[in-house]
């Protein structure tokens, strides 16, 4: 089981996100009239400003955009070292999310390494992770009102 700090507070804006795990889904908010994703949780679309958000399941595939490689053991017995990244999902360019890399050794965790989504429970959340998967996540075209 990975080590985490203190566990976030879920309330009603990202419910979705801590618990969609129970499910193995990743949910990120979506706007209905556009169909951006919307990460962070934030009440409108960032796209068209829409208000009609829901969570939605994505695949759970990602792609590795950027690393560190952590050896500062931040509470009392954490294991050290351990990897935090920042991956992008194939769903839409620029949805990403700062996340750590499980289940292999940091010094094999590269920029363009596809991983796949896994969760561990801790009480009533379902922190996600991600691990090396088997084939690269593809990502969409960069097109007008996608991405950061």
């Amino acid at each position: 089981m990975t080590q985490t700090g203190p566990l976030p507070e879920i309330d009603e804006t990202n419910r979705h996100f801590w618990t969609g795990g129970a499910e193995g889904e990743l949910r990120f908010l979506r706007c209905q009239d556009c169909g951006h994703y919307v990460h962070p949780p934030r009440p409108r679309c960032a796209s068209c400003w829409g208000e009609r958000v829901e969570p939605e399941a994505v695949s759970g595939d990602a792609v590795v955009q950027t690393f560190t490689i952590n050896h500062q053991p931040w509470l009392p017995g954490m294991e050290v070292p351990f990897v935090v990244a920042i991956v992008e999902l194939p769903e839409q360019a620029g949805l990403r999310l700062t996340t750590g890399v499980i289940d292999c050794a940091p010094e094999d965790v590269h920029i363009g390494m596809p991983v796949r989504v896994t969760f561990e429970q801790h009480d009533d959340v379902f922190m996600p992770f991600f691990r090396p998967a088997e084939r690269p996540a593809e990502r969409p075209a960069d097109r007008p009102g996608e991405g950061a």
